[in-house]
């Protein structure tokens, strides 16, 4: 059974930073790339970036672009993103989902929620102003 398990959530201040995890179990985790997501209240669920199954890799939205940073450990079958320059509208619900790679060791914002396999349950992130 695939289990996959983000952690590392809370209240931080804008300007502050907060590290989340996501760790799998059931699967092979270098057969996947992986993603982060993002639903806050009333709204729908955004892409924050990808890592690929190297971590070789790395894609990003224009939001986060330069303030986040996705990394992972294949060794502990973890993914991580690190979150600085937070701001209040980085408020939301995180989700990690990891998507069956390929051969090519890229990853990309072009590929949508339902192409990923397995999915988080979700941490919540609140920024306050």
């Amino acid at each position: 059974q695939v289990q996959v398990v983000e952690s590392g959530g809370g209240l931080v201040q804008a300007g502050g930073s907060l590290r989340l995890s996501c760790t799998t179990s059931g699967l092979t985790f270098d057969d996947y790339n992986m993603g982060w997501f993002r639903q806050a209240p009333g709204k729908e669920r955004d892409w924050v970036g990808c890592i690929s199954w190297s971590g070789g890799s790395t894609a990003y939205s224009n939001s986060v672009k330069g303030r986040f940073t996705i990394s992972r450990d294949n060794a502990k079958n973890t993914l991580y993103l690190q979150m600085n320059a937070m701001k209040p509208e980085d408020t939301a619900k995180y989700y990690c989902a990891a998507k069956i790679a390929s051969l090519s060791d890229y990853c990309s914002g072009s590929w949508s929620p339902g192409d990923y396999n397995y999915w988080g349950q979700g941490t919540q992130v609140t920024v306050s102003s």
